[in-house]
């Protein structure tokens, strides 16, 4: 996924004030105002031996920054308060676009940026606090980092609509997930796996979720939270308490499938996901 590169400073400062609730923002600015109007109010003593020269010429510096930081600093933290509450809302109405949508496309009309916001309101809907990071850097390219308590997880967002995410990607967030310690992780695309980074991920605390998932995850979410994204669960889902809860949507014709087993043929005496309204429909889908 492209990232924007930052071209300042201030960019910055507010991405970070951004990624907090709207009125953490709004309570750092206040802060910030009256501890800079409050430097920028003092007077600098004056030099009267050579020694104190130096000490006088730190504290106009430092009175001068104040004096245009008691403005500056607000007006960034307050810029970025309304950014968290507008990503805020875009997650809300984005949570209630793909919940209500019959599409089977939904998912694949938005952009990176919305597809990673619905990700993240995703798992805040199931308890987790979550933590936006940007991906593309040092971390390996994890997009959320997810938390509960003592316990971290790591997240990874493919929207890709044509191309199908390999086994590279998932090695990747695994390695990641092993060098920091984390408890584990999830590589949510709109797309589909490929049977190989499918067979990765199979016995490892490591979950994979394609579009279909990911909507039947929402739609889950909120029928058993009634859409209430900050309310938590003693018992946080993990990559693994996600498969035994979690029921897909089928490809074909977007109802609720059941787990079967194949009575027949080359996987005779294997569990598959079978849409409900066989046999009118024929849908199926693999079980991890």
């Amino acid at each position: 996924m492209a990232r924007r590169r930052k071209t300042s400073p201030a960019e910055d400062l507010m991405d970070i004030v951004a990624m907090l609730p709207w009125w953490a923002g709004v309570a750092l600015a206040a802060v910030s105002y009256l501890v800079l109007h409050r430097m920028a109010g003092q007077e600098v003593v004056a030099a009267v031996k050579p020694g104190e020269m130096g000490t006088m010429v730190t504290q106009t510096l430092w009175k001068t920054l104040a004096t245009f930081g008691q403005y500056l600093l607000p007006l960034i933290c307050v810029a970025g308060a309304g950014m968290s509450a507008w990503r805020r809302r875009e997650r809300r109405k984005l949570i209630t676009n793909v919940g209500q949508s019959k599409a089977a496309n939904v998912l694949d009309v938005m952009s990176w940026r919305e597809f990673e916001m619905l990700v993240g309101e995703a798992f805040r809907l199931q308890g987790y606090q979550v933590v936006e990071t940007g991906g593309g850097g040092a971390d390996g390219g994890v997009d959320l980092v997810l938390s509960k308590r003592t316990e971290k997880f790591f997240v990874q967002c493919k929207q890709w609509k044509a191309y199908k995410v390999g086994v590279e990607v998932v090695r990747e967030l695994y390695g990641v997930m092993a060098a920091k310690g984390a408890a584990g992780g999830f590589v949510v695309t709109s797309g589909r796996f490929t049977e190989e980074a499918t067979r990765f991920a199979r016995g490892r605390n490591l979950k994979l979720i394609d579009g279909p998932l990911l909507h039947g995850l929402i739609r889950q979410a909120q029928n058993a939270k009634g859409q209430t994204p900050e309310r938590e669960t003693d018992q946080p889902p993990t990559p693994a308490t996600v498969d035994a809860t979690l029921t897909p949507e089928c490809p074909t014709c977007a109802k609720p499938m059941v787990k079967r087993i194949a009575n027949r043929g080359a996987n005779a005496g294997s569990e598959f996901w079978g849409c409900t309204a066989y046999p009118a429909c024929r849908g199926t889908r693999q079980i991890d």
